[in-house]
């Protein structure tokens, strides 16, 4: 399956029992969920994903499970966030193996790399797999910034296809269509700034509290791009005080918090994360419960040319 990187990409949260081990029957509840609100395909292993505390078993199992129960329906996109250039390339293989349809790639882990070590990097996984690969750039929470001179270097790799563009500045998404045109596809990775990109020319969202929103986020996309800004705005505007906990160190406690007061997920986290509790808990339950009591009756969203 080829990919599109275009429309709505959730970063799926991992789901655990109360005693650490993945929760299959919840993954597989909320990737239902996905799928009938018309999202486009999933990524897997993401930060969001707690991909720093899973094993490779783990990974393994969840991608072959995902892949399994789509049949096919959209692609399966599988994170790689490692520290050594040989482990992201053993990743990338891996994900092949397993069914993955494609591969979203932060740059090196812990060590930040300057520009020639940056691009080699991304160069050196590209060249190892046929999969289309996104290039992650987040230089606000991982500190190397990806910037248009890499990635003109970064346009001889024709699997290199997209990028998810979560800089924090919306005017990005202007310069690299400037300078490049179509040839990389732009995905919003920040929630709070996912309609303003679009607006922009964003040709996707890799969204977060769409795990626990989905037919929200997903409808406030296909309006954008069909034209109807003013019903888009009026959701998104329902929809910031819910967006901003995307934009959080603790955005995996907050999110699964919402994705169980949905009835979609649990709460439940891998330590050293902890589940919320005392002022905090009471404060960002507030903040999910009363969107969740204001929540917008959508209009007919997926009928729509986009």
């Amino acid at each position: 399956m080829s990919i599109q990187w275009k429309g709505v990409f959730p970063a799926l949260t991992t789901k655990f029992t109360t005693n650490d081990q993945l929760d299959l029957p919840l993954f597989e509840h909320n990737l239902n969920e996905q799928v009938a609100a018309g999202v486009n395909g999933i990524i897997l292993g993401g930060s969001l994903g707690e991909a720093s505390v899973l094993t490779m078993d783990e990974k393994e199992t969840l991608i072959k499970f995902a892949v399994s129960k789509l049949a096919g329906k959209i692609p399966v996109v599988l994170n790689i966030a490692e520290g050594a250039t040989k482990d992201a390339l053993a990743l990338a293989a891996n994900a092949k193996s397993w069914g993955a349809t494609g591969l979203m790639l932060l740059p090196p882990m812990r060590y930040k790399s300057d520009h020639r070590e940056t691009v080699t990097y991304f160069k050196t996984i590209a060249a190892s797999t046929d999969l289309p690969i996104m290039i992650y750039n987040n230089p606000v929470d991982y500190k190397i910034d990806v910037t248009i001179e890499m990635f003109e270097e970064l346009a001889e790799c024709a699997n290199i296809q997209a990028i998810k563009e979560s800089t924090r500045d919306t005017t990005n998404v202007t310069r690299l269509i400037n300078r490049f045109g179509d040839r990389f596809k732009i995905l919003c990775g920040v929630d709070t700034l996912a309609m303003e990109e679009l607006v922009l020319g964003a040709d996707g969202w890799v969204a977060g509290l769409v795990c626990a929103f989905p037919r929200e986020t997903v409808a406030i996309y296909r309006l954008v791009k069909a034209g109807h800004i003013a019903e888009a705005l009026s959701i998104n505007r329902w929809f910031m005080p819910l967006l901003e906990l995307d934009i959080h160190a603790k955005l995996v406690q907050y999110i699964k918090l919402a994705e169980q007061q949905a009835g979609i997920g649990s709460e439940a986290v891998r330590a050293p994360r902890l589940t919320l509790v005392g002022e905090e808990r009471t404060r960002i339950l507030q903040v999910i419960d009363k969107g969740i009591a204001t929540r917008p009756i959508l209009p007919e969203y997926l009928h729509l040319t986009v």
